[in-house]
């Protein structure tokens, strides 16, 4: 299956796409995931090529499963260089988890936050393979940018996570976004 979101263009920035990971992103992917401010915040961090084949195998079979949707982000008029990811992983009743992450070449522009939006208003409201009534979007409390990328797209601080170590080493800020009306 193949899905491919389009993010529009800002006052600022160009118009970005979201599509599903392919084999012939792995250097991207290793790339990306050499910058140590990324591995900082990632539960999973990808230390080379075979561990970026593992993690793009999964990400194909969650789609095929419907149980993962991760999009690479990429910019709307080159498709070969992604630089960012974002994903809505299904939980069960009608709860998925997002995550995202930006490479450090094009951090700090609102791509995480575009992304973001565009992921979510289509996994609430546009996609018709799961149902969705929530989605929750999970960081360390330590990650000021990742709160304000929640609270710009609409998640709304819901709870504080105490620390779950080694996995999760600090307490964390779960925020949480609902279609609007319930």
């Amino acid at each position: 299956m193949t899905i491919i979101l389009s993010v529009p263009q800002t006052e600022s920035e160009a118009a970005l796409r979201l599509r599903p990971w392919r084999p012939d992103d792995l250097p991207a992917l290793v790339a990306a995931h050499r910058d140590p401010a990324l591995r900082r915040w990632l539960a999973t961090s990808l230390a080379g090529g075979a561990d970026a084949r593992r993690w793009l195998d999964a990400q194909a079979a969650g789609w095929d499963s419907a149980t993962r949707f991760s999009f690479a982000v990429v910019a709307d008029d080159d498709d070969y260089a992604p630089f960012g990811h974002v994903v809505v992983k299904v939980g069960t009743a009608g709860v998925a988890e997002v995550g995202y992450w930006t490479a450090a070449q094009v951090r700090g522009r609102g791509i995480a936050a575009r992304a973001l939006e565009t992921a979510s208003r289509w996994a609430l409201h546009t996609q018709h393979l799961v149902r969705l009534t929530r989605l929750d979007l999970l960081h360390a409390e330590d990650n000021p940018a990742s709160c304000r990328v929640a609270e710009n797209c609409g998640y709304v601080l819901y709870d504080l996570l105490p620390a779950a170590p080694p996995a999760f080493p600090g307490s964390g800020h779960r925020h949480v976004r609902t279609p609007p009306g319930t």
